[in-house]
């Protein structure tokens, strides 16, 4: 059955609603208390309460584990599923491109073939890390995340670093060490924090999306689709501070000695270059191919689109995109 979250797919059973409305509130109360005490006000660069000169060393707690309530109006509206009218065919193997406001299916081909995605794993990787850790938590490097294979920033064993570093590290340079560091910060262990992502995946309704890693270099079992891709992509651009990191085309950020000093380029090239590109994440490995999640925003209009296993990513997605707002 597939997930009702994108318009195609079978819409859910529906069950008796008094218990989620009130598990709602009550996770919703939580989350909001939580948040409160983690993150800064709008503007701010301090967590509420905490003082500069003293920043939290990221912990695991149980408490860091209570999720936000899942937004249940993830659901795209009802409307025709194109699948012709671009002129040339595209070069990826799977895309699907989506309103972001309000979730209509513009297009759509092999939209749920199960395909691997390589860095654009990412995109969840950050949306449960951001979820649990605050800007300047200060993270202590895990010999294993120093470890992480290719590509790498090159983080060492043992060193503290301001977790809103690793975050630009992540979604910017795509350093697969930042993804493991953040994931053990933020979860307590790699499979803690895999198993938060495909939690989320299925409470997001997405039943062909499985990780295996969070950063997804490993090829073999990491998989996902266009289709939910493109959900996970909505659910995430609702986090101010994941939709102000994915847009930001530079990051200079001082380290400590003897690196002192680092500058992150946004390897999404659409940045700068095409009319309202936003975000979101590039991605490539030998199986997976050239890959890219992208969002552009016009006259209060946000589109999504997704490309896997593309010969020309770009050139790809600038038709999605073209052909998108050519119709808004």
């Amino acid at each position: 059955m597939r997930s009702p979250i994108l318009q195609g797919g079978a819409h859910r059973r529906r069950r008796p609603r008094l218990l989620p409305i009130v598990l709602a509130v009550f996770l919703a109360a939580a989350g909001a208390s939580l948040a409160l005490r983690t993150w800064p006000a709008k503007g701010g660069s301090e967590p509420s309460g905490r003082a500069a000169s003293a920043p939290a060393v990221a912990r695991w707690t149980a408490a860091k584990l209570l999720p936000p309530a899942i937004p249940r109006d993830l659901v795209v509206a009802r409307g025709p599923m194109v699948r012709t009218g671009l002129g040339e065919p595209l070069t990826a193997d799977a895309a699907i491109l989506v309103e972001g406001t309000n979730g209509t299916v513009l297009f759509a081909k092999r939209e749920h073939l199960r395909l691997p995605v390589a860095s654009t794993t990412k995109i969840m990787t950050a949306l449960i890390a951001l979820e649990r850790l605050a800007p300047r938590d200060v993270v202590t490097i895990d010999p294993a995340a120093a470890r992480a294979a290719p590509f790498r920033e090159g983080l060492r064993p043992g060193e503290r670093v301001a977790a809103w570093k690793l975050f630009h590290g992540l979604m910017l340079y795509s350093g697969n060490d930042d993804a493991l560091a953040l994931a053990i910060a933020s979860a307590g262990s790699r499979t803690a924090f895999l198993r938060l992502m495909n939690e989320r995946a299925r409470d997001l309704g997405l039943r062909d999306t499985k990780f295996v890693s969070p950063s997804g270099l490993v090829d073999r079992g990491n998989y996902s689709t266009a289709w939910d891709l493109a959900a996970i992509t909505r659910h995430a651009l609702q986090n101010a501070r994941f939709r102000t990191i994915v847009r930001t085309r530079v990051k200079r950020v001082a380290w400590a000695a003897p690196t002192y000093a680092k500058v992150y380029v946004n390897k999404n090239h659409l940045l700068g270059a095409y009319p309202g590109a936003d975000g979101v994440k590039t991605g490539w490995t030998t199986l997976a191919g050239h890959c890219l999640v992208a969002s552009a925003t016009r006259h209060g209009i946000r589109l999504i689109a997704v490309v896997l296993g593309a010969d020309d990513a770009y050139a790809d997605v600038r038709r999605l995109l073209d052909y998108g707002f050519s119709r808004r």
